[in-house]
């Protein structure tokens, strides 16, 4: 069901609108039709991505299960599914209701689930029939809680075993050795009619070197090799997943051997993708287009696709513009907002932000924009920023535009958390 707007980064209309009728409205952002600050998404880049990662994954072999926690967008969820996804991987469960009401009918649940509640959320889209739920068990007592409960119910969850890092600052969950592995397993075993063994995950992005990073993935390979050899999967074929969104080819050049074979399912579930950004994100495409040789062949990469625009609202002091845009529209954990281009309305076409221009500081509404006395930048001008880190740039956001690249609204598209 189309979601209603409402609330910043819209223009005015007579009527309420959904996010089917934002593309009959004619806005464009260059117009000042749009009330900014506004969140867009250039739907060249978008359809870019789509078709960047499709190929990628396609030239090993692999599955994809983007993270939907980074837009969560069902129509942004049903857009990667269209482009051939195998399912939708997500946090809390909550967001798995979120994914299925949006068409998933595979759900990667990339957490331990905790308490009845959550539990009860889980059982609902497994009553739903036709949907497999994946969530991951690093204990034993997790895994017999949730035994006692969806066998209570008359239930079965397929379950993942998640390797962990030890030693590791910022190390997560999993298990760390092959003991708390095997305490693992031999619970999950205790409840045969309420869980199924179904393979083997690893989050690698608690690692921050390569040589890390391929040495959690191998030991997850041994892992699922091992329990495969004894006949511990519950599935066929068995899971197989990791990849955040800055080391899924690492991840891709371990596992692809098990690619081709048949016992065995791949799944990768990079989120950041599909946006992109200009800080992390960016400095991992580089590395990967550097040196991973499907993306040498390619000849591209992946391209921001989430923009904020704002005006500039004040020059009271000559070095600084303070612009309408703040800690409420855009992600400042991972780098501020950048800006990439300079508009003033009446001109044909935005030209290139001065590469010297830079925010300094944000509050909730408004950023510091560090330039020149002498630069030609006036209180009205509009700014376009891209961002660093879209997870946290998405969740600030209702709804969100969709652009062509002369900046006409073409669609919209909104979130759920």
């Amino acid at each position: 069901m189309p979601t209603v707007l409402r609330g910043k980064g819209l223009g005015a209309a007579d009527a309420a609108l959904s996010t089917t009728d934002a593309a009959r409205q004619g806005w464009s952002i260059l117009r000042e039709q749009v009330s900014l600050p506004a969140a867009v998404l250039l739907r060249s880049a978008l359809l870019h991505n789509l078709e960047w990662m499709r190929r990628f994954v396609a030239a090993y072999g692999v599955q994809l299960a983007p993270h939907g926690k980074t837009t969560m967008s069902p129509e942004l969820f049903g857009l990667q599914l269209d482009a051939g996804a195998w399912g939708i991987t997500v946090a809390t469960a909550p967001q798995a209701r979120e994914a299925w009401l949006a068409g998933a009918r595979r759900i990667l649940v990339a957490n331990q689930l905790v308490g009845p509640a959550n539990m009860a959320i889980i059982a609902e889209l497994l009553e739903a029939g036709g949907t497999e739920v994946f969530c991951l068990v690093d204990s034993a007592a997790n895994a017999d809680a949730l035994g006692r409960w969806f066998d209570a119910h008359g239930l079965c969850l397929d379950v993942l075993l998640e390797i962990g890092v030890s030693g590791v600052s910022g190390g997560r969950t999993g298990v760390r050795d092959d003991a708390q592995a095997q305490a693992v397993v031999a619970a999950v075993a205790r409840w045969p009619r309420a869980l199924r063994l179904a393979g083997v995950e690893v989050y690698e992005g608690v690692v921050a070197d390569e040589a890390g990073v391929r040495a959690i993935l191998r030991r997850s390979v041994e892992t699922f090799q091992r329990l495969r050899a004894g006949a511990a999967f519950g599935r066929v074929p068995a899971l197989l997943t990791g990849a955040g969104s800055a080391w899924f080819d690492v991840v891709a050049e371990e596992f692809a051997a098990l690619s081709g074979d048949a016992t065995a399912e791949i799944v990768l579930r990079p989120g950041c993708y599909l946006t992109h950004d200009v800080g992390a994100y960016r400095q991992a495409a580089s590395r990967i287009q550097a040196g991973n040789p499907v993306a040498r062949r390619m000849g591209t990469s992946l391209r921001p696709a989430l923009r904020l625009w704002a005006y500039v609202q004040s020059r009271a002091e000559p070095e600084r513009a303070i612009v309408g845009l703040g800690k409420r529209d855009a992600a400042f954990d991972a780098g501020f907002p950048v800006p990439a281009l300079h508009y003033r309305p009446g001109d044909a076409m935005p030209g290139d932000a001065a590469a010297h221009w830079q925010v300094t500081a944000m509050m909730d509404q408004h950023a510091f924009l560090q330039v020149r006395a002498e630069d030609d930048l006036r209180v009205g001008d509009m700014l376009c920023f891209d961002i660093s880190h879209p997870c946290l740039t998405f969740d600030k956001w209702r709804h969100l535009l969709v652009v062509d690249d002369d900046h006409n609204v073409v669609d919209a598209v909104s979130t759920q958390f």
